[in-house]
């Protein structure tokens, strides 16, 4: 697997991670949070007209808050930590899930990958072999086999079941897997970033980072009737984002087809309707380019102030720091 230029990058968080784009849930509001009395000025009258008319449902929201900053601050020590524990109490059900291969793939997936690959490989050309553009600049086309699909649910579910400690992918998922966590980086996520999803994007999304993606975050999403049902409207963190649906479920604004991937900008807008009736996993990969994002930080739209994190962190490198893609341009076109 060629993903030794990831292992030697040190990448940050924006210190924004902290303060910004808090979910109050049932609120359905991101809000940032610097002090009580910036919060107060900028939200209180907000919060009362969304139903929060009390000073201790206000007090409560305060609490919460402060939880959720606490949580932000220790994520990366955290995750190391849960990470360290599931490898060792931790049984899989279904080892091969973990390491890639190309009998999980779609035929058609596996073509598109290869055109790409090849000299004469054009945008226009990519295009001819995709099944649709769902919306504007969103991209759906096979990536996996039903039968691997399947197999994936049952090991999340297996895990889910053990008694191993489990990270939540964000404020917005209360049931989900972060991957890392469980041990899916290595043999999974970076090679189908680094060999088969760049190659896509490099064509697709040239013009916000698709040919220089270095790091990423995936987990797994959730949703049930006795769990989180609906995904509230928001942007990811990301540049680009791959979303598979592994299980049936018609909840969505674009229609989700089992196996078939969503490809979209991480700043597209988009949600998750509610679920009437059963259970739907998804397979989601937040893919990141350190040089566009050294930039300008899409979580708050400044220059982002680093902070030391753990792993990939949130994509963000130092300017000090060696250029890990030195020949490669994410310039705009």
């Amino acid at each position: 697997m060629q993903h030794d230029k990831d292992s030697k990058a040190t990448f940050y968080t924006c210190s924004c991670f902290s303060t910004d784009n808090i979910f109050l849930e049932e609120f359905k509001l991101h809000v940032r949070f610097l002090s009580e009395h910036q919060f107060r000025t900028d939200y209180q009258a907000v919060l009362r007209n969304l139903g929060c008319s009390t000073d201790t449902e206000f007090e409560d929201i305060l609490k919460k808050i402060a939880k959720e900053v606490e949580r932000r601050r220790s994520l990366g020590v955290k995750s190391a930590e849960r990470a360290a524990a599931i490898k060792e109490i931790y049984k899989p059900l279904h080892d091969h899930v973990y390491h890639l291969q190309e009998s999980y793939m779609a035929p058609e997936f596996k073509q598109m990958v290869d055109y790409c690959r090849s000299d004469e490989a054009s945008k226009e050309g990519l295009l001819s072999l995709m099944q649709t553009e769902a919306a504007a600049r969103v991209f759906r086309f096979p990536v996996f086999k039903k039968v691997f699909c399947e197999e994936l649910i049952e090991e999340m579910e297996h895990f889910e079941q053990s008694t191993s400690p489990k990270g939540r992918p964000n404020t917005m998922n209360n049931y989900g897997i972060l991957l890392n966590e469980l041990g899916f980086d290595e043999g999974f996520i970076i090679p189908l970033r680094e060999q088969y999803l760049q190659p896509l994007t490099s064509l697709l999304y040239h013009d916000c980072g698709g040919r220089c993606l270095d790091s990423h975050k995936a987990f797994m999403v959730k949703y049930d009737m006795h769990e989180d049902l609906d995904l509230s409207y928001h942007y990811d963190n990301a540049e680009v984002t791959l979303n598979v649906p592994l299980s049936e479920t018609a909840c969505v604004e674009v229609e989700h087809r089992v196996t078939e991937g969503l490809l979209h900008r991480g700043q597209h807008m988009h949600g998750a309707l509610p679920i009437s009736s059963g259970q739907r996993w998804n397979l989601i990969v937040w893919m990141r380019a350190s040089q566009e994002r050294n930039k300008l930080c899409p979580m708050c739209n400044k220059r982002p102030t680093l902070v030391e994190g753990e792993g990939f962190a949130d994509g963000f490198t130092s300017d000090t720091g060696i250029s890990l893609l030195q020949n490669v341009s994410c310039d705009l076109h």
